[in-house]
C-alpha cells in the first residue's frame, strides 16, 4: 500500500512565503516550492510521511517530485538540488524507521523522480515544431544528479513517476543505469506513467502498450499508472498493462 498526495497535504497547512523560504537567501518568491520544505520545514514533511504510515501505508515517497536542476530553475534553487534530495530521503527514512519500530512491520522509502517541467518529444513553441526546451544529455545529467542524492539519502527504491513523455522516461532510465554502473550497486525501480485523458494516451501521444514496450528494457520491479484519472477511468489501461508486462503492476490514481 502506497502513500497519497503531498501537494494537497501541504496545502492544508496554509503556508506563506516565509515558511517556504526559511532562512535561505534566495532571489525569487518560493511560495509553492514544495520540495524546498524538506530543508525549511522538515517537521511538516516528516509529519506527512508519519501520517501516511499511521494510516496503513507500507511505503512513502520522498518529497522530491521537482528536485532536479531543470525543474528547480523556476525558483532559482538549482544549487540546492542535492541538499533537498538527501534531506528528503533522510526524512522519509526516519519516519519509516519510527513506524517500523512501533509494530515490527517493514516500511519502505521510494525516491520520487518527477518528469520535470519540460518534454523531449514535444515543442513548447507552436510556431516551431522542431524546437526543444532542453536536450537528452542535459535531462539525463539532471536525473543522474537526483538519483545519486536519493541513494545517498537512503531510499530503498527509485520511482520515476507521472511520465508524460516516454523520451523523458528514457533519459531517467539512462541516468539510473549510469549511476548503478558507476556505484556497482542496484536498487529496485518502479516506472509509472500518466494517461492524460480518456483517449488512453500519454501527453506525447503513446498508447499504454507502446509506453511499456519502450521501457521494458529497464526490467522494472513494477510498472504502472498514476495521476490524471480516477480509479474507475484507469481500470482498462491497468488491465492492458497487466496483459502485456510480466512484472508487478502499480496504481495510484488521483482522488478527483
Amino acid at each position: 500500500v502506497f502513500d497519497g498526495g503531498y501537494g494537497t497535504s501541504i496545502q492544508k497547512f496554509k503556508l506563506d512565503e516565509a515558511d517556504y523560504r526559511g532562512n535561505l537567501d534566495l532571489p525569487m518568491d518560493q511560495k509553492g516550492n514544495n520540495d524546498l520544505l524538506c530543508l525549511t520545514r522538515p517537521d511538516i514533511i516528516e509529519g506527512i510521511h508519519t501520517a501516511y504510515f499511521d494510516a496503513g501505508a507500507d511505503m512513502v515517497e520522498t518529497n522530491t517530485f521537482s528536485s532536479t536542476k531543470i525543474a528547480m530553475a523556476d525558483y532559482g534553487c538549482e544549487h540546492l538540488v542535492r541538499d533537498i534530495n538527501v534531506a528528503a530521503a533522510k526524512l522519509a527514512r526516519r519516519a519509516a524507521e519510527k513506524a517500523q519500530a512501533k509494530d515490527g512491520r517493514r516500511r519502505f522509502v521510494a525516491g520520487s523522480i518527477g518528469p520535470t517541467n519540460k518534454t523531449l518529444s514535444i515543442s513548447p513553441d507552436v510556431n516551431d515544431p522542431s524546437f526543444r526546451a532542453t536536450d537528452f544529455q542535459t535531462m539525463k545529467n539532471a536525473f543522474a544528479e537526483q538519483v545519486r542524492a536519493l541513494l545517498d539519502g537512503g531510499v530503498d527504491l527509485l520511482l520515476p513517476e507521472t511520465s508524460i513523455d516516454t523520451l523523458n522516461m528514457k533519459a531517467t532510465i539512462f541516468a539510473i543505469e549510469e549511476v548503478f554502473a558507476e556505484r556497482g550497486v542496484r536498487v529496485p525501480v518502479i516506472l509509472s506513467c500518466t494517461i492524460t485523458d480518456r483517449s488512453g494516451r500519454t501527453l506525447s501521444g503513446q498508447t499504454i502498450e507502446a509506453f511499456w514496450y519502450s521501457v521494458e528494457h529497464a526490467k522494472p520491479l513494477a510498472v504502472g499508472l498514476n495521476c490524471a484519472l480516477g480509479a474507475a477511468e484507469m481500470r482498462p489501461y491497468v488491465e492492458t498493462l497487466a496483459n502485456n508486462a510480466p512484472c508487478f503492476i502499480s496504481l495510484y490514481p488521483n482522488a478527483g
